[in-house]
């Protein structure tokens, strides 16, 4: 499919796909095409059989400066109309949680407002070092509600609360000890560790890949015995899979698993 504000490519073999947001004039700020294209970019990664991992990054200076709010765009709308905008914009968020493949987003320079929450939407995280961080909206008279609904799942109330209160920005040292970021890179070497860590996730069987995922969003919000049944149930039915089956035959053979995806 042509997308109009996203890139896309495959590495290794088709097993890594790469959604890149690609508004570098703007800063990759989400407008109608963008935030359109992101969400179905991910979707239609997660339905080809070659791609085991999904990874997002921005094109040009940064990673994302959030939601287009240039006055000729944001001033023009009715309430329904400003509801229905605002669905988009926030769709990724949604989207990431729902599609069975892992994400990694993968961030340089700055990701404030939707930037951010892209980056706590995602499954994983990496970023340089310096990179910077914020719930920005704050600062000129709005709020970032969408990303703060991905953020206290990563970060907790106060946490939450500091960044969407006070707009102010934060490093990414700070990012992963807040628990925004798995990992924290030197310059330069974003893009090599970035496809490290997918490379890491690919080379595992891809239906445990994608149990694990479900199962954690399914049970995160259940009462502790709900979630503990939930996920007893989604590893039975996985140990019944040919994939188990295999990864512990190789195990054992001392030699790398063939997966077989069923």
């Amino acid at each position: 499919m042509a997308y109009e504000a996203v890139l896309t490519e495959k590495k290794d073999d088709g097993k890594i796909g790469i959604i890149t947001l690609n508004r570098p004039e703007a800063l990759n700020t989400f407008n109608t095409a963008l935030a359109r294209d992101l969400s179905q970019a991910l979707l239609d990664m997660d339905q080809d059989n070659e791609v085991r991992v999904i990874v997002i990054n921005g094109a040009g200076k940064c990673f994302s400066a959030g939601i287009d709010i240039s006055p000729d765009v944001f001033e023009k709308m009715t309430p329904n109309e400003y509801y229905e905008w605002i669905t988009l914009m926030e769709k990724a968020i949604v989207v990431i949680s729902k599609i069975k493949k892992p994400v990694i987003a993968s961030v340089h320079n700055f990701a404030v407002a939707n930037g951010i929450g892209i980056v706590a939407a995602a499954d994983l995280a990496i970023a340089e070092e310096g990179v910077r961080f914020g719930a920005t909206a704050i600062n000129v008279g709005l709020n970032c509600i969408g990303p703060q609904v991905a953020l206290y799942r990563n970060l907790g109330k106060k946490r939450t609360l500091e960044l969407v209160l006070t707009g102010r920005l934060i490093t990414s040292e700070e990012a992963e000890r807040f628990g925004l970021l798995n990992k924290v890179v030197p310059k330069g070497t974003l893009q090599e560790e970035t496809l490290k860590m997918a490379r890491e996730l690919a080379a595992k069987s891809p239906l445990a890949l994608w149990s694990a995922k479900k199962s954690f969003y399914d049970m995160s919000d259940l009462e502790f015995n709900k979630a503990m049944e939930l996920v007893n149930n989604q590893f039975a039915l996985l140990c019944s899979l040919k994939d188990a089956a295999e990864g512990i035959k190789a195990f054992s053979e001392k030699r790398e698993p063939a997966w077989q995806m069923k």
